[in-house]
C-alpha cells in the first residue's frame, strides 16, 4: 500500500515538474536570434616582381682561350640568344683571340713563323637546359637559373684561311635580375689545320665568363 502511494506521489512530482518547464520554456515566435554573419578572411597583399616575357638576351664575354701548340691568351667576344622553348634555345658568337708563340718557335728561338696573330671565331649553337631551377646565396637571397649543354658549327679564321668549325660544351646562367643574366662557360673549339706542315685536329679550350641583358 505504501509502495503505491509512494508511486503516485513520485508521478505527480514528475507531472509537476514538466508542466512547470512547459510554462517557463519561451516559444518559437518568442526567441529573437541573430543573424548569420560570415567573415571574409583578411587577404594579406602581394606584390610581385614584373619579370621581361621577352626571350632574346644579348651581351659579352671574355676569358681564356688554349690554343693548340699556341699557348693560352685572352678571349672576348659577344653573344646572342634566342630562347625557342623553356628548355632549348639558339647562341649566335663572335670572339677575337691573339695567338702566342707556338711551341717550336719557344724551343727554336728563332723567328716568328707568323705576322698577323689574330684569330677569330663566330658559330651558331644549339642549348639545352638540362638542370632548370635556383641558386640560393646565403639564407635570404634565391636566385634562377640552370645548368645547360650547348654545341654548334662555325669558323675559324686565323693566318688568312678559313676553318670548319664545330663546338661543343657546358655552361652555367644565372639570372640576376628581371633583365640581366650572369654566364660562365668551358667550351671546346675542333677544327683541323696543316697550318704547321702537318694535318692536325686542334682542340682549343675556351673559359669564359659574361653579362647578357634580356629584351
Amino acid at each position: 500500500m505504501e509502495s503505491r502511494i509512494q508511486f503516485v506521489f513520485l508521478s505527480l512530482v514528475m507531472w509537476a515538474l514538466c508542466a512547470s518547464a512547459a510554462m517557463a520554456a519561451p516559444k518559437a515566435e518568442e526567441l529573437e536570434l541573430e543573424p548569420l554573419v560570415v567573415r571574409e578572411p583578411d587577404r594579406r597583399q602581394v606584390e610581385v616582381d614584373d619579370l621581361d616575357s621577352e626571350n632574346f638576351e644579348i651581351g659579352g664575354f671574355g676569358g681564356l682561350m688554349n690554343v693548340d701548340n699556341f699557348g693560352t691568351e685572352p678571349v672576348y667576344g659577344i653573344r646572342a640568344a634566342y630562347h625557342v622553348t623553356e628548355d632549348f634555345f639558339v647562341e649566335g658568337q663572335y670572339a677575337k683571340t691573339e695567338l702566342g708563340d707556338t711551341s717550336f718557335e719557344r724551343l727554336s728561338g728563332g723567328s716568328p713563323l707568323f705576322i698577323d696573330r689574330d684569330m677569330t671565331y663566330y658559330n651558331v649553337s644549339l642549348g639545352w637546359n638540362i638542370f632548370p631551377g635556383e641558386s640560393f646565396v646565403g639564407g635570404r637571397w634565391a636566385f634562377k637559373g640552370g645548368l645547360y649543354l650547348i654545341g654548334g658549327v662555325g669558323s675559324t679564321d686565323f693566318a688568312d684561311d678559313e676553318r670548319f668549325t664545330w663546338n661543343a660544351g657546358l655552361g652555367y646562367r644565372l639570372i640576376a635580375t628581371d633583365w640581366l643574366a650572369l654566364h660562365v662557360n668551358v667550351r671546346d673549339h675542333v677544327f683541323k689545320s696543316d697550318l704547321l706542315g702537318e694535318d692536325e685536329t686542334y682542340h682549343n679550350i675556351e673559359f669564359t665568363g659574361g653579362l647578357t641583358l634580356f629584351f
